[in-house]
């Protein structure tokens, strides 16, 4: 399984813009599961990122029929003036490490 997961910072007065255009990513449907969070800021070290979207897909090809679905270009469009920074990560959960080394 492919996990899917990307960090937005966003001007606070875009918020809740951001977060609707994100929102049209969840009507996709090759993924597991998608959620579009926003951060409860609770971490000391780290409060910069204000939402984040997690999803699961059962492999690469569904990761890229999500990117390649119209919706997605559709939440780039409204989601990308907005926003500030953006930073993304996919990984192989049968892959990663579970235990200590």
């Amino acid at each position: 399984m492919i996990r899917h997961i990307v960090f937005f910072t966003v001007q606070e007065e875009h918020l809740q813009e951001v977060r609707a255009g994100l929102s049209i990513l969840t009507a996709i449907p090759h993924a597991r599961l998608l959620e579009i969070g926003t951060n409860v800021k609770t971490d000391q070290l780290g409060t910069e990122i204000d939402l984040v979207v997690y999803g699961e897909f059962d492999d690469e090809a569904a990761l890229a029929a999500y990117k390649a679905h119209p919706d997605y270009q559709l939440s780039i469009e409204r989601v990308r003036p907005l926003r500030e920074k953006r930073i993304a990560a996919d990984y192989d959960s049968h892959t990663a490490v579970t235990r200590p080394l």
